[in-house]
């Protein structure tokens, strides 16, 4: 079973914002297409490439369609073959990083100087440890071949 083509439309060439999502999208599928993909996750991947194509509506409706397939296939990839995109565990940890870490980390030095304006400092801090958990996940991915060789905007 082969990954379909998502058709381009002409309309999207004056729209940068469209331009550059189609691409990703497209670049997406070109790396797919390279890996060795179970036949149930190539007929999921080809639904939501349907599901593209088959929108006529305006450009905007088109726009978020990509995006909502994108994410929807790139969850599907990681859930069952573990194939992550490049900086994906970095910008996932850094988040939770600010949130585990960092709330925790400012609350401690707020409550030890007595004054929770300094709450903020552990920001930062759960910050820079999010990051470098990600990054050691996205290596040890890297070094196992789990990662498509893409790096997502959003």
């Amino acid at each position: 079973m082969e990954i379909k083509e998502l058709k381009k439309r002409s309309s999207i060439a004056e729209n940068k914002k469209l331009m550059s999502v189609f691409t990703q999208f497209n670049e997406l599928l070109k790396k797919l297409k390279t890996k060795e993909l179970s036949d149930p996750l190539i007929m999921s991947i080809n639904t939501n490439i349907d599901q593209i194509n088959f929108i006529s509506d305006s450009e905007k409706e088109w726009g978020k369609q990509i995006r909502k397939s994108q994410a929807s296939i790139l969850q599907l990839l990681e859930k069952e073959l573990k194939l992550v995109t490049k900086n994906h565990y970095r910008n996932t940890w850094l988040a939770l990083g600010m949130a585990t870490f960092g709330i925790p980390i400012g609350v401690i030095f707020g409550a030890i100087l007595g004054n929770m304006g300094l709450m903020g400092i552990g920001l930062p801090i759960g910050m820079a440890i999010g990051i470098a958990v990600g990054t050691k996940m996205d290596k040890k991915a890297f070094e196992e071949g789990r990662q498509i060789d893409l790096e997502i905007k959003s």
